[in-house]
This record gives structure tokens, C-alpha cells and sequence, in this order.
């Protein structure tokens, strides 16, 4: 029984931190970093979505071939983010004529 409430409590915990990364989230928000505007928001995404992954989807209790299968799965984003960026960053801008 110990066993289940303590597992509600990290629980409960782990929706708290989410709740508070997502204040913080609304405060950032509302005020002006400059160009630190997108890493902020950047860094605080990937923390509830770190903590999401880790405890609601039970990623961190799972078996080995399942973390090397969620591994491979965001590799894979990088891959697809990284060619998106190159592609993004080698166009040229289109000059129409008379403008």
C-alpha cells in the first residue's frame, strides 16, 4: 500500500512542477529577454516535456530496448529539425522584379 501512495505522491509532485514550469512559462512571457526570449521558452518546453515523458508516459521505469527506442525516436527529430534548418538557411531571398 506504501508503495501505491508513494507513487500518487510523485505524482502529484511531478503535476506541481509542471504547474509551476507553466507559470513561469506565462511570467517569461510577459517580459522582454532580448534574443534570450527563444532559448528561455526553448529550455523550459523541454523540461515539462522531459518530465512528462520521464513519469506520466513511464519512461523511466521501462525496459532498456524502450529507452533506446524513445532515444532513436528523437534522434530522429534532430535529424528532421537539423535538415529543415539547412534547407531554411540556404534559401536565398526572392527579389521580385520592380520592388
Amino acid at each position: 500500500m506504501s508503495s501505491n501512495a508513494a507513487q500518487i505522491r510523485i505524482y502529484l509532485a511531478v503535476f506541481g512542477a509542471l504547474l509551476l514550469f507553466t507559470g513561469i512559462t506565462i511570467w517569461v512571457a510577459f517580459h522582454d529577454y532580448g534574443p534570450l526570449n527563444t532559448p528561455i521558452a526553448i529550455g523550459i518546453a523541454c523540461t515539462k516535456a522531459t518530465l512528462v515523458v520521464l513519469y506520466f508516459m513511464h519512461l523511466k521505469d521501462s525496459t532498456k530496448l524502450t529507452k533506446v527506442i524513445a532515444a532513436a525516436g528523437f534522434f530522429w527529430l534532430l535529424i528532421l529539425f537539423s535538415l529543415t534548418f539547412a534547407d531554411y538557411v540556404a534559401r536565398h531571398p526572392v527579389r521580385f522584379p520592380g520592388s
